[in-house]
């Protein structure tokens, strides 16, 4: 039986930013990608863009934190694309804000679209992977799942993701499928951007400042977290599982 019966990757949060990277990456490797994304339009988008290259794509809408709209999503990519290999748990949201000031729709929503999110989208495409005895899952963390002032939704996503990628891991290998988290620091995209504009100072002084606290001496970019995803879900990567792998220019804790 082939190693690999089926690259067909879907990335969620897939239009823009990190997840775009990372379907640009899946694709110019050859697999055949799902952008899936809230925002059809620009996930059709990119998915056009993807298949100019000569790639399978497709853009698919999905609400990560939706049942029905996931196993639609997974089903759609299935029929379309053949049965799902990997997944990567991309899509997320911030609702910073400090404790005291932070809403219970604020928690609700971090919490739904990564934690629920991933896990949803887990679960519905297991199914593919068991079946044909292979799989690759990589879910997005962060390097606030070790805390961070303003988030304590976000962190305790983030977190929350690392112990779900390590059960994962121990349910799934024996299937073939191995589940493993990266886990970003400060990465220039859109998200980062608003928060340079929450907290009140322009996105170059705030690279500027994180890229002075970071021992590389600079920030992320999107394509920093595609090859460590690309290294997950590649073959050389198949005796690696249950692990999270901080991407951020420094040692974490």
């Amino acid at each position: 039986m082939n190693d690999q019966p089926s690259q067909v990757t879907i990335v969620t949060g897939g239009a823009r930013g990190i997840g775009a990277a990372i379907a640009r990456r899946a694709a110019a490797g050859g697999a055949p990608v799902a952008v899936a994304d809230l925002d059809l339009a620009a996930a059709e988008a990119l998915a056009a863009e993807l298949t100019e290259t000569g790639a399978r794509a497709i853009g698919v809408q999905v609400d990560v934190a939706d049942e029905q709209s996931v196993q639609a999503a997974v089903d759609t990519v299935a029929d379309r694309l053949g049965p799902v290999g990997v997944l990567v748990n991309n899509a997320g949201v911030t609702r910073d804000n400090l404790l005291f000031k932070m809403t219970l729709e604020d928690w609700d929503t971090v919490m739904g679209v990564h934690l629920r999110g991933s896990f949803l989208m887990a679960r519905a495409c297991q199914a593919h992977m068991t079946a044909q005895k292979w799989g690759r899952i990589v879910n997005l963390s962060s390097i606030a799942a070790l805390g961070n002032r303003g988030q304590s939704n976000y962190s305790a996503a983030k977190a929350g993701l690392q112990g779900l990628t390590k059960t994962l891991a121990i349910e799934l290998g024996r299937f073939g499928i191995t589940t493993n988290a990266v886990a970003p620091g400060f990465v220039e995209t859109e998200m980062t951007r608003a928060t340079a504009e929450r907290i009140g100072v322009s996105f170059e002084e705030f690279k500027t400042s994180i890229a002075g606290q970071t021992p590389v001496g600079r920030v992320g970019v999107p394509a920093d977290i595609a090859a460590a995803v690309a290294f997950f879900t590649g073959p050389e990567a198949s005796y690696v599982n249950g692990q999270i792998l901080y991407v951020s220019g420094g040692p974490e804790d």
